[in-house]
């Protein structure tokens, strides 16, 4: 299962009216952290890039996205990342041929591949390990509502299959804070998709005059997947949208296996998903995020990745000028607030 509850995501009833006094109280005191002037700035463009929820929206390739974009425009982009579910404590520089999912997080993993990577829950340390390390913009891989570091702009990613949700608060929704508490702190939306409920964040967010960009989830090589037969398993915020993909270029969903965000697979789990794939005469389909977490996890864990075909997806902005746009607004305002306080 998923870890976000079904009902964060349908109309409000019963369960997340009973939540509401609670959801209250966590979303005043997120709120109020947010309004807390942060403590540390780098001496390099900061550019967050964060969510309103709990939970996936597509921040991972939207920073990969704009890194290329960065890259091609001359910068040298280097990911800050708090590392989630990961063991290593200290600032560290995220090396893919040394370090394992289960040490810098399933996220850093990826990220990694694509520029220099440092988690770090101290985010102000992680930036200063950043420009040790030759990079001249940073991008925030969430962080959002963290205030400790001073950001030059930020980007929140929708999803628009999800939206905000049912617009509560944890626990009785998904929003990390109130939707207009949080939007009052970003620069500009990016909407992931199209669906009704992307439409009415744009609606909102358009009242406040933000800039707002679109973009597609796009998969990589899909006549790969043209019918064949799949077992699809996913460890993602919403698995749904890893099925979705699969059929939409031409895969045959057959069985789908749901499992937590960040899940870490276990022996018996890896043999049952081989063997039940195996019975039924499917192919094993999953995502990159469970490939880096079944890397170098154990033998098992091993043996479920060599027996799996990955899913790999990129994000495509409707207009990549305006990301270069938004990246130069960045540097600006990295400037303008250098001059200001000296």
């Amino acid at each position: 299962m998923s870890d976000a509850p079904p009902f964060w995501f349908e109309k409000p009833a019963i369960a997340a009216r009973s939540l509401s006094p609670v959801a209250a109280i966590y979303g005043h005191i997120a709120a109020r952290r947010m309004l807390r002037s942060p403590t540390a700035k780098a001496s390099v463009p900061v550019l967050c890039i964060g969510n309103f929820i709990a939970g996936g929206a597509g921040k991972t390739p939207t920073a990969i996205a704009v890194a290329k974009i960065a890259r091609n425009m001359g910068l040298r982009p280097g990911f800050l990342s708090r590392g989630y579910g990961g063991s290593i404590k200290r600032p560290t520089v995220v090396d893919v041929r040394e370090h394992t999912a289960n040490e810098v997080g399933d996220e850093p993993m990826i990220l990694a591949v694509y520029a220099t990577t440092v988690v770090a829950a101290n985010r102000p340390a992680g930036a200063t390990l950043l420009e040790q390390n030759g990079v001249d913009f940073i991008i925030m891989d969430d962080g959002f509502q963290n205030p400790s570091l001073h950001k030059d702009y930020s980007l929140v990613v929708v999803d628009a299959g999800r939206g905000i949700g049912n617009g509560y608060c944890m626990p009785a929704g998904p929003l990390r804070a109130s939707f207009q508490a949080q939007l009052s702190h970003a620069n500009a939306v990016l909407l992931i998709g199209q669906s009704d409920a992307g439409t009415e964040v744009v609606r909102k967010s358009a009242k406040t005059a933000k800039p707002i960009f679109q973009a597609e989830i796009a998969v990589r090589k899909p006549a790969n997947w043209q019918d064949k037969r799949v077992m699809a398993y996913a460890g993602i915020a919403d698995p749904s949208k890893f099925f979705n993909s699969l059929e939409s270029v031409g895969a045959e969903v057959a069985e789908r296996r749901s499992f937590a965000d960040h899940h870490r697979y276990g022996v018996q789990e890896c043999r049952d998903l081989m063997e039940q794939a195996e019975k039924a005469g499917l192919m094993l389909a999953t995502t990159e995020k469970d490939f880096v977490r079944l890397n170098q996890a154990g033998p098992e864990q091993q043996k479920l990745l060599e027996s799996s075909e990955i899913l790999y997806v990129d994000l495509e902005f409707e207009n990549s000028k305006t990301v270069e746009s938004m990246l130069q607004e960045t540097i600006r305002r990295a400037e303008e607030f250098r001059l200001s306080n000296g």
